[in-house]
């Protein structure tokens, strides 16, 4: 798996919308109980058991979106003692959920600080681009429809789940399908752990086809031991739908620049009749 740092592609206007989705992000994860100071989301079971209520509160759960079955009982986030030790409590919940709303609030919800750290990266390398050719306004109502259309489409293929879903990386993902379609050409820079983090710059169409068809790969259960852990099948749809709504874009998109002289970053240098025998400068 590559990890991508950098995309040649400048903007053209402040993302604003790209830079208020990560801050929202990371808002309502130092909110939420019992994360904030993990670095694997780890903790205290008064901490867990605070968290699982709250997740269970806002995550989007499968069975509650497709069934409309809304559970008896919940995690009311206290720690008891019973019959095999100390847990978390569970009552009638004492609160009314939309499970449609959790669709929305469920992409702002995220396990720990490495999985909301992987998911901001790849929404500020690649968010920024398509927000300046989207515009703001449509920009903002492009992730909101990638991220239902991840969680609608991850539940529909999981509607008996009780499992609450949470993470931002099902619209993220149609972010980068976006971006696929408008800048495939666009040069990106990626670490490659090979022994050693090797820095390549890559076209987009290598990083995000490579990384779009691992996502596949891995939502029909293949080549992992534990699929269920990550909602790949989330990921494929958002980037799918993401796709299909930038492709109208796509005529008037500008291509990106083309970057000159720097490879595995440092600077080129061409021979005596430069890179492609005259007495140019270095092409790359």
């Amino acid at each position: 798996m590559v990890i991508p740092v950098h995309d040649v592609n400048p903007v053209r206007r402040t993302p604003w919308v790209t830079y208020a989705l990560i801050a929202a992000n990371v808002v309502v994860f130092l909110a939420t109980p019992g994360l904030a100071g993990s670095v694997t989301g780890g903790g205290t079971l008064a901490q867990l058991c605070h968290l699982q209520a709250f997740t269970e509160h806002y995550a989007l759960v499968p069975r509650e979106l497709i069934q409309h079955r809304m559970p008896s009982l919940v995690p009311t986030g206290a720690v008891g003692v019973g019959a095999h030790g100390p847990g978390c409590v569970l009552g009638p919940p004492g609160y009314g959920k939309s499970a449609e709303l959790s669709v929305l609030t469920a992409m702002f919800l995220h396990g720990s600080w490495l999985h909301l750290l992987g998911n901001m990266l790849f929404l500020l390398i690649f968010g920024n681009n398509v927000e300046d050719r989207m515009g703001h306004i449509r920009f903002t109502l492009f992730y909101v429809v990638c991220g239902y259309a991840a969680g609608y489409g991850f539940a529909l293929l999981n509607a008996g789940s009780g499992q609450p879903l949470i993470g931002a990386s099902g619209a993220i993902a149609g972010v980068l399908g976006a971006y696929l379609v408008l800048y495939p050409r666009a040069r990106v820079w990626v670490l490659v752990p090979f022994l050693i983090f090797l820095p390549l710059r890559l076209p987009a169409w290598i990083v995000l086809g490579f990384w779009f068809v691992l996502q596949a790969f891995y939502s029909a259960g293949e080549g992992v031991s534990q699929a269920g852990t990550v909602a790949y099948a989330a990921h494929v749809a958002g980037f799918i739908v993401g796709m299909l709504i930038a492709v109208p874009l796509r005529p008037g998109t500008p291509p990106p620049p083309e970057p000159r002289g720097l490879l595995f970053g440092r600077r080129a240098r061409p021979g005596p009749g430069g890179w492609d025998g005259r007495a140019s400068g270095p092409r790359w």
